[in-house]
């Protein structure tokens, strides 16, 4: 049971593994399934065990983390929740594909050749080809993170609500770093519509650019977001419950300032881009365990690459 699970700091450096993976080996999930802790995943049972409220009114402050040897240890998970929440809750996870670990710093992908017409073929007669082979160019993952100054004492009178708040904060910043890398690989050599002003009807030619796929997704920078916004076919359109507005023919709108102001961008999210990753979001641990709060670092190591050209096309405004 997760009362009697020993918590050390070696946890975080298995091999392979998570600490939350780690701590799931030790407090498996699913021997509280039917039980009224069957929807928390083994260190928020970790949180429980200890009583650390991390929101809500009676939200504790830093400091109880530190309370014990043992807390002190789910103290960088908790640090590390917060900063992917604030990456995985923006774009990244909305223009990407699938996401691949690779376990060096370059990957080598595969690439489909699929050119050849989808017609009928003659009895006897040989089926049109598509060629799956290894791509003769590695994708070269690159680091991007953060070095966050903060001391102890500064922050352990802090409510962690408002501590993450701020963790989060750092996370979405980094993400929006990243997706300038993604940006970047889903314009290159993308078929391109020429337009002197955005108007809907430019919109509406860029839908209709998509044959085999749909265009679930258009992304553009926010001065081009509230350009779109104003358009009179879009006076009855309204935000959902995450704040994401759909276009009238079904495409999520999607914002970032990694998008040039003549560009917009539309593709299949299903089909258009890999995210490549040598692992998630890495700190160092042993400094924040030990209360050692002067610098914590985070970073990420990644790359993309564009899977299916045909479902990616874009805008360019002269």
């Amino acid at each position: 049971m997760y009362n009697d699970v020993k918590l050390e700091k070696g946890m975080y450096n298995l091999s392979g593994k998570s600490f939350t993976a780690a701590l799931e080996e030790l407090d498996p999930s699913s021997a509280y399934i039917g039980t009224e802790l069957e929807n928390l995943d083994a260190f928020e049972r970790q949180l429980k065990r200890y009583n650390i409220k991390v929101c809500g009114a009676e939200c504790d402050r830093v400091e109880k983390f530190f309370s014990s040897t043992d807390t002190a240890v789910l103290f960088p998970e908790y640090v590390a929740r917060c900063i992917s929440k604030g990456f995985d809750d923006k774009i990244i996870t909305e223009i990407t594909a699938v996401r691949t670990v690779s376990e060096s710093g370059q990957y080598l992908g595969c690439t489909m050749d699929d050119s050849a017409a989808y017609t009928t073929t003659a009895q006897a007669q040989a089926l049109p080809a598509a060629t799956v082979k290894e791509s003769t160019t590695a994708t070269v993952l690159e680091k991007f993170g953060r070095l966050i100054n903060a001391s102890y004492e500064s922050v352990r009178k802090q409510r962690l609500d408002v501590f993450g708040v701020m963790l989060r904060s750092v996370g979405v910043k980094l993400a929006a770093a990243v997706a300038k890398k993604a940006v970047a690989v889903l314009v290159q050599d993308a078929a391109s519509i020429s337009a002197s002003a955005l108007t809907y009807a430019s919109l509406a030619e860029l839908y209709g650019a998509f044959d085999c796929f749909d265009m679930t997704t258009v992304i553009v920078n926010p001065a081009i977001a509230s350009k779109i916004a104003a358009m009179d076919q879009l006076k009855e359109t309204r935000a959902d419950a995450n704040g994401r507005i759909v276009l009238p023919f079904g495409s999520e709108l999607v914002k970032t300032s990694a998008v040039a102001n003549n560009t917009v961008i539309g593709i299949d999210k299903n089909f258009a881009l890999e995210f490549i990753t040598s692992s998630g979001l890495v700190m160092e641990t042993d400094k924040l365990i030990d209360r050692q709060l002067d610098q914590i670092t985070v970073s990420i190591t990644c790359g993309f690459r564009k899977l299916t050209p045909d479902a990616v096309k874009k805008i360019t405004i002269s």
